[in-house]
């Protein structure tokens, strides 16, 4: 057995122990999904909508690890009063902002004390419905994608995971011009069960 071949089965045997040492948890979670976009076309408020999905723990060791998560949520936003001021592109009759995501958030989860642990890292989201009511041409107003950055805490009670996290939208989902930026901002608090 030549050199090369020795150090990948080397670096194959000890990722396979990597993962076996390391604690697997899945889960499902659902919460609240306090939501807004920011711009000037739209009232600067949060408003109640939902979420549900999985999520998943990799432990990397005693205090870290990886969590990806796969959630549908929901979110809405207000048409400014002043939205006149600022466009003509809205219908008159539909002053709400109506889109569902799913979204792929991978954060870092480090133990802090006891139960407490704080997370972070980015968020990867798709919408699954484009609101056609909202514009007078019933053109799409939201692009279809959207990357966002998360960051909260998470406290571990056995099975139970509670959590609390802000997220910030990095890029622009203003579809119809580069006018007026359009950023998704939430706040999440939600449930979660640790099936095994």
């Amino acid at each position: 057995m030549n050199y090369s071949k020795k150090i990948i089965l080397a670096a194959t045997l000890f990722m396979c122990f990597s993962a076996a040492q390391a604690q697997f948890h899945l889960g499902i979670k659902a919460g609240a999904n306090l939501t807004k976009i920011d711009g000037k076309s739209f009232s600067d408020e949060f408003r109640f909508n939902y979420l549900a999905g999985a999520f998943a723990e990799l432990g990397v060791g005693k205090k870290f690890s990886i969590n990806p998560e796969l959630l549908y949520s929901q979110s809405t936003a207000t048409v400014s009063d002043n939205y006149n001021d600022v466009s003509n592109i809205f219908s008159t009759d539909q002053r709400k902002a109506k889109l569902n995501y799913l979204s792929i958030p991978v954060l870092a989860d480090y133990k802090l004390i006891g139960p407490l642990h704080i997370q972070a890292g980015p968020q990867f989201s798709i919408a699954t419905n484009q609101d056609k009511t909202l514009l007078q041409n019933s053109g799409e107003a939201f692009k279809n994608g959207d990357f966002s950055f998360v960051a909260g805490a998470q406290v571990k009670l056995m099975k139970f995971r509670v959590s609390a996290r802000y997220i910030a939208g990095m890029n622009n989902i203003n579809d119809i011009d580069n006018q007026d930026k359009w950023k998704n901002r939430a706040i999440q608090v939600a449930l979660g069960f640790a099936i095994f």
